[in-house]
């Protein structure tokens, strides 16, 4: 690593940055300028690498970064600018304006992946996914935007004690006086962490307990997943989680398990979705697809993905789940179903007796017994696509514990409380009392990057890193490891963790040296420490051979008799965007729209449309066409809270849904204190709770993006068909030609003499095509926010999103089916006959169904290549580019909007105000630190400026200027958008078209592709893959 000083211009004004400059005496300018230009950092050459091990550690690197949040503003001055780069090796040279890149790893407890982090600058600006691990390498949404988290203007700068800065010096010797004492008298103190997954913070822990024999551990998971590590416990004998690959599996049968979400610590979106695509295995003349079936309560990415899916009550998901092990272990039951439910287990058990090693059976359902359950029907199939051998670390938190340590602490038997890495006085159900349990300790030691509900309360607040200033190891999985090493110098007084318990234990040495030290030692068995830092990951091709402790046909389930819910239930769950709310003052996250309500900036109550009339509860929509929704109070035990609702279509009867992760009071802005704190009610750690609702004459405002839900038979928007149909009939029948009439004849839109404009050769060059595929879309939304980290789109608040002013520029259009089906509504349009029958008709169709089928749609500007939007522009501010690519010249845009009104598919977003630097959106844009996430290669837009996707332009004209320095022509897949590279489960696909052998020249040709509106004629440059579902039930 070095810092380089770059003269941009050369000048002879003298610039002065403040009034002590003026004093010649001051000492401190004497030492700046002392110490401006630093010597390069000695290396050693050894280990035959191309990157070397050296005496010096990355720590040493970093002190030489010396970047911090005035360095980020010096950098925006003129004169002199600072250009710090870290490295592990020092480079022999750094080009201003190139962009690097380290492998490292996103793990705060509740996401854990194997990412790539983009710095310019020194500045780390954008997460990738790590696309050569074998495990966990994809990003979510939160993995995605917690690079602006690091920019957070209300982290803590520094230590405290009793809300007061000390230093880390006081800090130690207060805490290990403190220590030694409660030691010495016997008094229990427990040290309270997340699931940390690291063996290296394992054994440092190891070694702090033994100083301490009186200090004991105990692991919380704000979100618990108890009741599948204790099943996993009970028959493996191993603290752990069952490891899938759903990408081996004909038939999922998932009973409440959100496998696209965050079920398990998520990340099986990838497999999921390669046996989603239609196939041909084994030479077979026929296509495949695994067959989905999602039984749940709740509308899920999962339920909204699966080939069929039934909304259930909790109990009823029981019953059948029971029902289906004693038929698979031919074990008596008193447990009977209805005729329905019946004959859904009877094509579950069809599929799966036909196939039993390609099936896998899932659930999320809080019931110890149920996991066992799991865990032996998959035994029983022999499901290839379930892995006990190398179960997953990722959680391990024990609800026994902490329950312990709560009752442990109001009798006053724990005198002292060590908290790292969480919140359980926002998380935990009894968080008040908690709150006053812990003020009543005689030591309190929280580690916190945020003053939050816990920290601030606590005796001491040790302030911490962001993940991307840290270094850190994991197991994700057995015989997979990762690393974690910092993108950036700490940019406030922070310490990590580790280096603490370090510096307690009275060990000098650096955690990241331990970490060296640990893995040389226990981890790398003859690899290279470089390489795996390079890579971010070691993993090796090892094994447990786990023996289940019982037979899984002697599981006794003739004690159990038909499951029922006691009146309404409410379903609690983590929402894509927010999680378990660790990031809940992150600005993209909060202006992300759920994937299912399409709503952004709130949490609310879901609840069925029989239920909301039952109830007396309804969502309308305002003169100006936004979404507003009743209150309702809602009680479970003794607590109760006011909360909107949102009439939410695929809702089982009897249930209601709430996510967690909302309602913070502490440690976020003003403008991020939105929605309730659904872990209130979270009693027992079980996510199904009873529940009481009354309705109150008062109605929410929402701030949703779409409001208009159905596709009302509309197939040629979202084209899709069967697989069997896919099969046996021609292209022609499932994704027909689009034609037009021309002199009163029926001719293909493609057709030189439809079109208006004169064609010209577009075969020389590049031309770029992005293609998505509706089948392996989950809907996930990842893509929206590296859209945003890379073109910098900036977040406008709830106010404005309610206006329709959301700044997106890609958007992921999500339809219920009017019927039961698709297929159905365009039917039922076909049969429309005469005027009064197709008002009524149509009028009916705005209106989902109770369990409809759900699509996903991501549309972006589609850079046609007769763009309507280009010839209405009077000061051509939007023109067509040789390469394929729609072109917005920001300084020439006055703001006349004719672009948008032109556009057909509604992806123009106009600036209405200044978002950046600006009071009234005090947001990451408005203060110095959030405005180092900024890209510098995409120009910050003003006010009265159209924006829309560029396709990129700045990547992919990097990738045509880097080839053409190598002197090499560019491979396929070197083109990239941030879209498709945030793509885990490859639905994208960006290329040339020109290259005849690249993957999006094939997919053009593929029978499934067609246009978005291709009968406008616009011919645009973003191409659909039709949708095939496999609802075959034989």
């Amino acid at each position: 690593m070095v810092n380089v000083i770059i003269n941009f211009m050369k000048t002879k004004k003298i610039y002065w940055k403040n009034i002590d400059q003026l004093d010649s005496n001051n000492q401190e300018i004497k030492n700046i300028h002392e110490n401006e230009f630093v010597s390069k950092l000695p290396v050693n050459q050894n280990d035959n690498m191309d990157q070397s091990d050296s005496n010096h550690t990355r720590r040493d690197f970093l002190k030489y970064l010396g970047y911090s949040t005035a360095a980020a503003t010096l950098a925006a001055c003129e004169g002199p600018v600072i250009k710090s780069v870290p490295y592990v090796v020092q480079p022999e040279k750094i080009i201003p304006g190139i962009a690097n890149y380290y492998a490292t790893t996103i793990a705060d407890g509740y996401d854990f992946a194997s990412v790539l982090i983009k710095t310019r600058e020194g500045r780390p600006i954008k997460v990738q996914n790590n696309k050569e691990t074998p495990y966990l390498g994809c990003a979510n949404a939160r993995v995605n935007a917690s690079v602006l988290s690091m920019y957070d203007s209300l982290r803590i700068q520094g230590p405290k004690h009793m809300g007061k800065d000390i230093s880390w010096r006081e800090l130690y010797d207060q805490t290990t006086k403190t220590l030694k004492k409660l030691s010495e008298d016997g008094e229990k103190v427990v040290l309270m962490t997340s699931s940390l997954a690291s063996p290296s913070t394992e054994k440092i822990i190891s070694e702090f307990l033994n100083l301490y024999p009186n200090i004991s551990h105990v692991v919380y998971d704000p979100i618990s997943l108890d009741s599948a590590l204790n099943a996993f416990e009970k028959e493996y004998g191993i603290r752990a989680l069952p490891d899938y690959d759903f990408s081996k599996a004909s038939n999922i049968v998932s009973f409440d398990a959100d496998i696209l979400g965050d079920w398990q610590g998520g990340g099986y979106e990838a497999g999921y979705s390669k046996g989603r695509v239609p196939n041909k295995k084994y030479n077979s003349k026929k296509y495949s697809m695994s067959w989905h079936i999602q039984l749940e309560s709740n509308m899920t990415l999962s339920g909204a993905n699966a080939d069929k899916r039934v909304a259930l009550r909790p109990s009823e998901i029981k019953n059948i789940l029971f029902k289906l092990y004693s038929n698979l272990a031919n074990k008596k039951t008193s447990i009977s179903l209805s005729n329905e439910h019946q004959k859904l287990l009877d094509q579950i058990l069809k599929k799966v007796n036909k196939t039993p090693s390609n099936s896998v059976v899932v659930s999320g359902i809080d019931d110890d017994y149920c996991q066992s359950l799991i865990l032996a029907i998959n035994a029983i199939l022999k499901s290839k696509a379930f892995n006990v051998n190398t179960p997953r670390f990722i959680r391990k938190g024990k609800n026994n514990d902490v329950n312990k340590l709560v009752k442990q602490m109001k009798s006053g038997e724990v005198k002292g409380l060590i908290i790292s890495g969480l919140n359980p006085v926002y998380s935990l159900p009894n968080g008040l009392e908690f709150r006053d349990l812990i003020r009543s300790l005689k030591f309190s030691l929280v580690f916190s990057s945020k003053e939050d509900e816990t920290s601030s309360v606590s005796q001491y607040l040790a302030a911490t890193p962001h993940q991307l200033e840290s270094w850190g190891d994991y197991q994700l999985k057995y015989g997979h490891y990762a690393l974690t090493q910092p993108t950036i110098r700490p940019l406030f007084d922070t310490n990590q963790f580790q280096d603490v318990l370090l510096k307690l234990l009275n060990n000098n040495i650096s955690y990241n040296e331990y970490i060296k030290q640990y893995w040389n030692e226990e981890v790398l068995e003859g690899n290279s420490w470089n390489k795996a830092l390079h890579d971010g990951y070691l993993s090796k091709k090892i094994s447990l051979n786990l023996k289940r402790n019982q037979d899984p046909y002697s599981l006794d389930i003739s004690k159990f008799s038909n499951f029922k819910d006691k009146g309404l239930s409410l379903i609690l769950y983590p929402k894509i965007g927010i999680g378990d709310g660790q990031q809940s003052n992150n600005p993209w996250l909060q202006e992300f729209p759920d994937p299912i309500t399409r709503v952004t900036w709130d949490n609310y109550l879901t609840i069925s449309m029989a239920d909301a009339k039952n109830i007396g509860l309804k969502n309308e929509n305002t003169a100006n066409g936004a979404l507003n929704g009743s209150y309702a109070n809602i009680s479970v035990g003794d607590k109760s809270i006011k909360v909107p609702i949102i009439i939410q279509p695929g809702q089982a009867k009897g249930t209601v849904g709430l996510a967690f992760g909302y309602g913070k009071t502490i440690g976020v802005k003003d403008e991020m204190k939105v929605g309730i704190n659904a872990f209130n009610f979270y009693n027992e750690f079980n996510k199904v709770q009873e529940i009481k609702i009354d309705p109150i004459d008062e109605m929410h405002e929402f701030a949703c993006v779409q409001l208009h839900n159905t596709l009302m038979g509309r197939g040629d928007i979202l084209k899709e068909t069967t697989l069997e149909v896919f099969n046996t009939k021609d292209k022609k029948y499932w994704n027909p030609p689009v034609v037009v009439s021309k002199n009163h004849i029926e001719t293909l839109v493609s057709s030189p003499g439809v079109d208006m404009y004169e064609e010209f050769d577009r075969s020389i060059g590049h031309h770029f095509n992005l293609s998505i595929d509706l089948n392996s879309c989950t809907g996930c939304g990842a893509c929206v926010i590296a859209c945003h980290a890379e073109n910098n789109v900036p977040v406008v608040g709830k106010r404005e999103v309610r206006k329709s002013r959301d700044m997106h520029w890609l958007r992921i259009d999500r339809y219920y089916s009017s019927e039961n089906t698709f297929e159905k509504d365009n039917n039922t349009k076909d049969e429309i006959s005469g005027l009064v029958d197709s008002l009524t008709v149509l009028g009916d169709m705005e209106k989902a169904s109770e369990n409809p089928q759900v699509a996903f749609q991501p549309v972006m500007c589609q850079h046609c290549n007769h763009a309507p939007c280009e010839t209405v522009c009077p000061v051509a501010a939007t023109s067509h580019g040789r390469q394929g690519q729609n072109h917005m010249a920001y300084n020439r845009c006055v703001g006349t909007r004719y672009c948008a009104n032109n556009c057909p598919y509604k992806v123009r977003r106009f600036n209405w105000f200044l978002y950046n630097g600006n009071d009234e959106f005090d947001y990451h844009m408005n203060d110095d630190l959030g405005r180092m996430v900024i890209n510098p290669d995409v120009v910050v837009r003003s006010r009265g400026v159209m924006e829309k996707c560029s396709f990129c332009i700045q990547m992919t004209q990097k990738t045509i200027l880097d080839a053409k320095l190598e002197g090499r022509e560019i491979k396929d897949g070197e083109f990239q958008t941030a879209c498709s590279n945030a793509c885990s489960t490859g639905a994208m696909v960006f290329g040339d078209i020109n290259d005849k052998e690249s993957k999006v020249s094939e997919l053009k040709k593929n029978d499934r592709m067609y246009h978005l509106l291709e009968y406008v004629g616009t011919k645009p440059n973003v191409m659909y893959q039709t949708k095939i579902r496999n609802i075959d039930e034989t």
